[in-house]
């Protein structure tokens, strides 16, 4: 579905973000797209949905290159992004207005979950609170049936209950011919949902694998004392203990913590890599 070869970007001339990164992403899974502040995540998203440009390489999406932003290639994708603005009309008239720009979007799953959002359709979108508003354009983006569906940051704003709501939503959502990309620095609000998982660091992609693989080769205890045999990939500090990582060399079912994926992946590349090549 999304295929990116060799490209290279950046904002300041000469100082390259992306440097020949290389992704593929086929269609029908939830991606998660974790990484710190300035790692390249919401540059990624707009060079894949076609704001901002390659440098150099390929991007192809569903067979178009998103920077010629064809309306055949705009209406199968749909980008939320962390910051957004609404205008001052109805639910109803915004649906009117857009909805025709997607060919499959259903007035009917939409209702649906505006209904399950208990979002108050007569109410004016700029009166809605942050939260509210990403309800609805979750809402609306979901009812497009678009083939990509980008979330940057989704979570901020929505309260526990909602949370819980979103992630249902969208796991009941996903098909395959349909994928979703979420960035999000709240690890823990995508656990259980986004597989497989992609960890960028300085424009460069770190980590790339599924759950699966993940389950198979890491695990993740909680014990009193740090082993001293060497199997140590990462630890933290907890009530009574730690909570360590190790190569799951005995093929045990451990639960994985997202957050603590993510800090053992940083802090330890070299060593998961590794891991992960055996």
């Amino acid at each position: 579905m999304i295929q990116i070869e060799d490209l290279s970007f950046g904002y300041s001339k000469g100082i390259p973000l992306f440097d020949h990164l290389n992704l593929s992403l086929p269609a029908g899974n939830i991606y998660g797209l974790l990484g710190k502040n300035g790692a390249g995540k919401s540059t990624l998203l707009k060079i894949i949905t076609g704001l901002l440009f390659p440098i150099e390489g390929k991007v192809n999406v569903e067979g178009f290159q998103p920077q010629n932003r064809y309306p055949d290639f705009l209406q199968e994708i749909y980008l939320i992004t962390e910051e957004f603005h609404l205008p001052s009309i109805k639910m109803a008239r915004f649906v009117q207005l857009y909805s025709p720009f997607y060919q499959r979007f259903d007035h009917d799953v939409f209702n649906a979950y505006i209904d399950e959002f208990k979002l108050v359709k007569e109410q004016k979108l700029s009166n809605l609170s942050y939260g509210q508003k990403k309800k609805f354009l979750l809402s609306f983006g979901l009812a497009t049936d678009c083939k990509l569906l980008v979330l940057d940051e989704p979570t901020n704003g929505l309260d526990i209950p909602s949370k819980s709501q979103f992630r249902k939503i969208l796991a009941n959502a996903i098909h395959e011919d349909r994928s979703f990309i979420i960035s999000t620095h709240q690890a823990r609000d995508m656990e259980n949902l986004i597989d497989p998982i992609i960890i960028m660091e300085e424009g460069k992609i770190i980590f790339f694998q599924d759950y699966e693989q993940l389950s198979r080769k890491l695990a993740m205890t909680k014990q009193a004392k740090l082993p001293e045999d060497g199997s140590l990939v990462y630890s933290e500090s907890t009530f009574g203990g730690y909570t360590i990582v190790t190569e799951n060399k005995k093929m045990e079912e451990t639960n994985l913590n997202l957050e603590i994926l993510f800090n053992a992946v940083v802090s330890n590349t070299a060593k998961i890599n590794e891991i992960f090549k055996n």
